[in-house]
């Protein structure tokens, strides 16, 4: 889908205006993926990119945005990169606040899930072999995913169904101590920070984690990383933590598409390791 296809969304702040040209420029020659839905609402579909000479890896990726901005077209750039190495590619949408708050967009996270595992067969892509990643936001719900093993058998998946999750400038925290200057829309009224945060979420020995943030990144964001590692160690979890030099935290998702950069070829090294 093109970007004005889909229902009304928050006004793009400057930041996020900037953001959405560049990804949009930098994605304008990639081919359209395939397109699939897994609920009504036109944010819960996704995209599969196929490679040519698929290795079995996949790559489900969800966008940032700060929960209430975003499209799954945002991370189309990163799939020439990943497709020529053999990766299949997913990027997927959920539903945004305001109009809905959590966990309903992480509800569409697992749905994500869902389908790959059941359809991704008949893309080149290997059921046993699905990693989850994504940008900021985007990143906060794959880390949650991963972390958690409350959610798997009420879709019919296995416990182990996250091979690894290699989120790129993840928020992992909220609430008291995560830095934040005010709290995030997404989470409602309730008291949901903790449900919300993967650090607080580690269930069991996590699965493999490659974090990645830029050494510009956001100033809350680099100690969130930080912590996040040191609490999946602390749980037996295997984490490797790449720091993107010079990255702000727009430039480090700009890496997730750069052939030549500091992040793609080592995420395609990690896979193929685990």
């Amino acid at each position: 889908m093109k970007p004005e296809a889909y229902p009304p969304q928050e006004p793009f702040s400057e930041l996020a205006r900037r953001y959405h040209d560049e990804v949009m420029r930098r994605g304008a020659g990639v081919a359209d993926g395939i397109e699939a839905s897994f609920g009504p609402d036109p944010y819960q579909a996704l995209a599969v990119h196929r490679a040519a000479r698929p290795t079995g890896d996949v790559l489900l990726a969800w966008h940032g945005g700060g929960w209430t901005n975003g499209y799954k077209e945002w991370l189309a750039f990163m799939a020439p990169g990943l497709n020529a190495a053999g990766v299949t590619f997913v990027t997927a949408g959920y539903r945004l606040a305001p109009g809905h708050v959590f966990p309903a967009a992480l509800e569409d996270c697992m749905a994500a899930v869902a389908w790959v595992r059941r359809h991704i067969g008949a893309h080149g892509g290997d059921p046993e072999r699905i990693f989850l990643g994504g940008h900021s936001a985007g990143g906060h719900y794959a880390g949650l995913l991963a972390v958690r093993r409350d959610w798997q058998a009420g879709l019919g998946l296995p416990a182990g169904v996250v091979r690894g999750c290699l989120p790129i400038s993840g928020v992992y925290l909220f609430g008291e101590g995560s830095g934040l200057s005010m709290r995030p829309r997404f989470l409602g009224a309730g008291p949901t920070e903790a449900p919300a945060s993967p650090l607080l979420n580690i269930q069991g020995v996590p699965p493999p984690f490659l974090l990645a943030h830029g050494d510009r990144d956001f100033p809350h964001l680099i100690p969130q990383a930080e912590a996040f590692e040191k609490a999946l160690r602390a749980a037996g979890g295997e984490v490797a933590r790449i720091v993107l030099e010079g990255c702000d935290h727009f430039m480090a998702s700009y890496e997730g598409g750069d052939p030549g950069g500091r992040w793609l070829a080592p995420a395609v090294d990690w896979m193929r390791a685990h």
